[in-house]
């Protein structure tokens, strides 16, 4: 009996595992809070920055805390595109999913220097603080989207 018990323990252990879980986040995005987030490592446009991002069922990053632009800001230290715009209505900045404007911009910022300026960036040169830029300037960017539900397989 005890030999039994003993096999039947071996055999179960060396089964592959009923359930799995799935990860909450695509390969190559890194998870924070309930969201994912790609850092790209081409530039782009801010439009096609956004493409890009919305082809994989995401967009450019709205920043909706202080935690989430130190996060975002500690992880790419360069210039990189957000999810913010006035490109509708000047002087109304807006994020790409409608939320509410939060205001972590530079100082003197935003300014729409030559009436040109219409797309937010993280400035490099300022960590953590934001710019306006011309749309058509070139940079990397970050893409942000929920995380799925982290779920079974079996």
């Amino acid at each position: 009996m005890v030999s039994q018990t003993c096999k039947f323990f071996c055999k179960r252990i060396l089964c592959p595992p009923l359930f799995t879980w799935k990860t909450g986040c695509p390969e190559k995005w890194i998870r924070f809070g309930s969201s994912c987030y790609f850092f790209s490592g081409e530039s782009k446009t801010w439009d096609e920055a956004r493409e890009f991002c919305r082809a994989r069922g995401a967009d450019l990053v709205v920043i909706n805390t202080e935690g989430e632009n130190l996060f975002v800001s500690a992880l790419k230290k360069q210039d990189v595109w957000i999810g913010l715009t006035d490109t509708v209505l000047e002087g109304t900045w807006k994020w790409v999913d409608g939320s509410p404007l939060t205001l972590f911009w530079g100082s003197d910022q935003p300014d729409d220097h030559n009436g040109e300026e219409d797309c937010g960036h993280i400035h490099d040169g300022f960590p953590g603080l934001w710019n306006d830029i011309k749309c058509h300037s070139s940079m990397q960017w970050i893409c942000e989207k929920e995380e799925r539900p982290r779920s079974f397989n079996h």
